[in-house]
């Protein structure tokens, strides 16, 4: 059948339109983003893992996560234990719901020479990806150059974990932006450090609240945050540099991922440029841990940068 001019004109041009509407939408498609990995650090239920790890990891995997971080290390005389539990127990706990630990804290007197390469042992078994120390103890920060030491002995344990295939990193809060000698101690880590060797697993609430941006240190050091904490605040708190503080016990306004004032989409939005790989929820002290990290997995999974 003949078409007039007219005809096909308006029909390409429906076409055209159709086509370039559809296009618009998949390349805005294309350009959102989503967190791939989300985890959960196991202190938010700590209370939990030490009465009924079994049934906590299952409510844990019930939610939807399939990562976690562990907490709860303790060393005596060579033996590890997590939350009172022995690792072997702990990883058919984790094999039955099916769960990976892809991180671990652990604290910076297990980083000594003679300490070490137990926690790597037990890490393989676990199947870490990542050794993490999460906290320097106030009299070690206080000494001379007591940052560039502890730069040094992050440098030593990274080497000797990174032999073992799993990657060594640090874990912050608020006192590394309080100036020592006028220095930043985060920065001293982060020059003094092998970035090879020393990844760090930023907690974007306590860089924060000390006033500090996240993206700013994502620009300077790009691919050097394979881990993030992922925790919320309803208003950000005036803090100091002394390392006493509780570092989160008597902060009564941390809240559920997306229901307090960080900006989670800013700083997501440079995910790539930060090298992220695993967002890990965290609440230090949630009223009902189980339903808190319920909604800070729905939130993260609902989120699109």
């Amino acid at each position: 059948m003949a078409i007039n001019r007219r005809e096909f004109l308006s029909a390409t041009l429906t076409t055209i339109t159709a086509a370039s509407v559809l296009g618009s939408r998949f390349s805005f498609a294309a350009t959102q983003h989503r967190a791939e990995n989300i985890g959960v650090q196991l202190y938010t239920v700590r209370d939990a893992m030490q009465q009924d790890m079994d049934g906590t990891l299952a409510k844990v995997a019930a939610i939807g996560y399939k990562e976690v971080e562990l907490a709860g290390f303790t060393m005596d005389g060579g033996k590890i234990l997590y939350f009172t539990h022995s690792p072997e127990d702990l990883k058919a706990s984790l094999d039955r719901h099916g769960l990976t630990a892809i991180s671990t804290h652990v604290n910076y007197a297990s980083l000594s020479p003679e300490n070490f390469p137990k926690v790597i042992e037990v890490s393989k078994m676990l199947g870490h990806r990542y050794i993490v120390n999460p906290w320097i103890e106030d009299e070690i920060r206080k000494q001379p150059d007591g940052w560039k030491q502890a730069a040094a002995t992050f440098n030593r344990a990274g080497e000797m974990s990174k032999k073992s295939g799993i990657q060594f990193a640090y874990h912050n809060h608020w006192f590394e932006w309080f100036p020592v000698n006028g220095k930043l101690p985060y920065d001293i880590l982060l020059k003094e450090t092998d970035p090879n060797l020393v990844k760090m697993e930023m907690d974007l609430c306590w860089i924060t609240i000390a006033g500090q941006d996240p993206v700013k240190y994502f620009n300077l050091y790009p691919g050097r945050f394979p881990l993030v904490h992922v925790k919320d605040m309803k208003k950000l708190p005036k803090v100091t540099g002394s390392g006493n503080q509780d570092f989160g016990d008597s902060l009564d306004d941390m809240t559920e991922v997306g229901s307090g004032v960080i900006d989670w989409k800013r700083i997501f939005a440079h995910a790539d440029k930060a090298g992220i790989k695993y967002y890990i929820v965290e609440h230090d002290k949630p009223k009902a841990p189980f339903d808190s990290i319920k909604t800070s997995y729905q939130y993260m999974q609902a989120l699109r940068f």
